[in-house]
C-alpha cells in the first residue's frame, strides 16, 4: 500500500498508537492522536518530556498504528520520525506548526488559538512527523 492510497482513511480516522524502541531493550506504546501532515504521519506530543519523545529522540524508528472506531480498519505506517521542538525549531515555525499538525490530527479549527499556544508552549510540545518507509494494514 502507498502513504497516498492510505491518507483518505488517515484523514477521517485519528485514534492511534505509536510504538517506539526502549533504549534498554523493548517496545514502548502510547496511544496518540494522529494524521496526515504534508506527505508524512503526525501529531504532537503535548507533554515534551513523555517516554515516546525520549525513546525517539535514541532512537527515530517507530510504527504508527491508525484504526477506525470499530477497530475493523486500520493502517500502520512505519518509519522514521523527526522531531519538532523548541530546541531545534524556530520559535514562530514552531507555533504554526503545531497549529497545523493539531488541525490535521482531527482538531480542526482551535477555539482559542492564543491558549492553545501559550499551553504548548508553556509544556514544550514536540511535533513529530513520521516518514512513511513502510504502509499497510487493511481498509474497508
Amino acid at each position: 500500500m502507498e502513504f497516498s492510497d492510505a491518507v483518505p482513511f488517515l484523514e477521517t480516522n485519528h485514534r492511534a498508537v505509536i510504538s517506539t524502541h526502549r533504549p534498554v531493550g523493548g517496545i514502548q506504546n502510547s496511544i496518540v492522536v494522529a494524521g496526515p501532515f504534508q506527505g508524512k504521519m503526525g501529531f504532537v506530543s503535548v507533554q515534551g518530556k513523555t517516554a515516546k519523545v525520549r525513546n525517539l529522540r535514541s532512537d527515530p524508528q517507530c510504527s504508527v498504528l491508525t484504526v477506525d472506531s470499530d477497530w475493523r480498519s486500520y493502517v500502520i505506517v512505519e518509519g522514521q520520525a523527526t522531531l519538532f521542538d523548541s530546541g531545534n525549531t524556530d520559535a514562530e515555525k514552531l507555533r504554526l506548526l503545531r497549529r497545523a499538525v493539531y488541525s490535521a490530527c482531527g482538531g480542526g479549527e482551535h477555539p482559542n488559538w492564543d491558549e492553545y499556544d501559550q499551553v504548548m508552549g508553556d509544556q514544550d510540545a514536540v511535533v513529530v512527523l513520521t516518514s512513511p518507509d513502510k504502509v499497510y494494514g487493511m481498509i474497508r
